[in-house]
């Protein structure tokens, strides 16, 4: 599938999905409303409400247990990916656990933001594998973020228009068309990787000299020792400290924003005026780098210089960086009606424009700390989550962030391989979309339940 077939597949999933809403709406069986006395309305809303918070008590039982193991090897695996593993975190949540969806989501994003910044941490002390450059590409990092940014506050808003079931046929539609692209990626990089093995191995096989003379196995030393670099210097060349600052500016100006939001009543003109001022603060950051590198682009396409400007291996027109532009909202929106950090949309979008697995993990992740801890931030000041569990399996996170990247930075070493990442990440989300199936099929049920319930409850109070 290639990336018009995969946007091509996605347009016409998500359009027959929103149609469906259209359809029930209108065509379904109208078996007459359920009215429901006071009494039973009140039974029902404290029960069940939509608002209602299920914070289970964090003591040592299986569940735990069982959401640790998870926990762990989705946020190693989520990280070195580049997907952050919210997919996996929110029906683990709900399901083993016990916690509502809303607290779920803020959970979720506890986790992806210790998993993130730990991946982050090890990142910076691990040079690039063949460049001068730093392993995390901020040109790309300061394209994507504001863009998604953008689309978790869009994210967040369809979450309460959008009916639970279309949100879980949108996202299972999302996750199997980018985990299938991504599978069919780390084939072909499978295959180049077999072949150039090949290669490098008849190399060192066999080496003739000038005089004709067969030479097995020879290994030649290079004349010039290579510097071996601290990680002190690999730190300090991987970290671009003016782009940091750039990032954390504009994580500022969002969470500042969204802090003023949070303490006004919904649908004021001053709210929907908070809400329009993310775009121009989004827009200023996403528009000077887009000229940047439109303009460094032109320029060496006519000088004949074909080194990329930065780790995408594309051209940088106009109609490449609306594209980005729309996968970065696209992948914040699913973050912001999943929980996720939006990597299930940024990690494969990295590959498929070029950027080699090792940058496109440290990219994705980068950008993941920024966006997952915005959100936890937001939550906190909501009181959105329960402290207890958020640090216990916060910290599992770290844990699993930072040893998940050392293990798989190793296999690659010992096997060459950087293939690895892409099945990885393929396979998380893949995994995201079954546990969503999951747990929508649970929501389904529990809703039809609740359905009969309120019959049965305004049968017996109207008695």
């Amino acid at each position: 599938m290639a990336t018009k077939g995969l946007v091509m597949y996605l347009i016409t999933g998500f359009s027959l999905a929103v149609l469906s809403v259209y359809f029930i709406n209108n065509h379904s069986i109208n078996v007459g409303p359920v009215v429901l006395s006071s009494s039973a309305s009140n039974v029902l809303q404290n029960s069940s409400g939509p608002d209602s918070k299920v914070w289970p008590e964090l003591r040592f039982s299986w569940r735990i247990v069982l959401a640790t193991i998870i926990g762990f090897l989705g946020s190693a695996c989520g990280t070195v990916g580049g997907v952050g593993g919210g997919g996996i975190f929110v029906p683990m949540l709900t399901l083993i656990v016990g916690f509502d969806t809303k607290s779920a989501a803020a959970i979720s994003k506890c986790m992806i933001m210790g998993a993130s910044a730990s991946s982050v941490w090890y990142n910076l002390r691990v040079p690039h594998p063949w460049r001068e450059v730093p392993i995390i590409d901020y040109d790309l990092a300061l394209v994507f973020q504001p863009m998604l940014m953008l689309g978790i506050t869009l994210g967040v808003a369809l979450s309460v228009v959008f009916p639970y079931w279309l949100i879980t046929i949108l996202i299972i539609v999302l996750f199997l068309g980018t985990s299938s692209r991504s599978f069919f990626k780390g084939i072909e990089m499978w295959k180049e990787e077999t072949i150039l093995k090949k290669q490098i191995a008849e190399q060192q096989e066999t080496f003739v000299n000038t005089r004709g003379e067969l030479l097995i196995n020879t290994e030649y030393e290079s004349l010039v020792p290579k510097e071996e670099k601290t990680v002190l210097q690999i730190m300090r060349d991987n970290l671009n400290v003016k782009r940091f600052l750039v990032l954390i500016l504009v994580w500022i100006s969002f969470l500042l924003l969204q802090v003023f939001k949070n303490n006004l009543k919904a649908c004021t003109p001053l709210y929907w005026l908070l809400n329009l001022l993310q775009l121009p603060v989004a827009l200023a950051v996403f528009g000077y780098e887009c000229v940047k590198l439109y303009k460094e682009s032109k320029k060496r396409r006519k000088a004949g210089n074909p080194e990329s400007i930065c780790e995408a291996a594309i051209e940088w027109t106009i109609t490449n960086l609306a594209f980005c532009a729309l996968c970065g909202i696209l992948g914040g929106t699913v973050g912001g009606l999943l929980g996720s950090g939006g990597g299930f949309v940024l990690g494969p979008l990295l590959l498929e424009i070029g950027v080699i697995p090792q940058v496109a993990s440290a990219t994705a992740t980068f950008v993941m700390m920024f966006s997952s801890s915005l959100s936890v931030v937001e939550f906190y000041l909501l009181k959105r989550f329960p402290i207890p569990h958020a640090l216990y399996l916060m910290t599992v996170s770290i844990l699993a962030g930072f040893w998940g990247q050392f293990f798989i930075r190793k296999l690659i070493t010992i096997l060459r391989r950087a293939s690895i990442i892409v099945f990885i990440l393929s396979g998380v989300i893949f995994a995201s979309a079954l546990t969503m199936g999951a747990i929508g099929a649970e929501k389904s049920i529990r809703m039809i339940n609740n359905h009969e319930f309120m019959g049965f409850l305004d049968f017996c109070t109207s008695q």
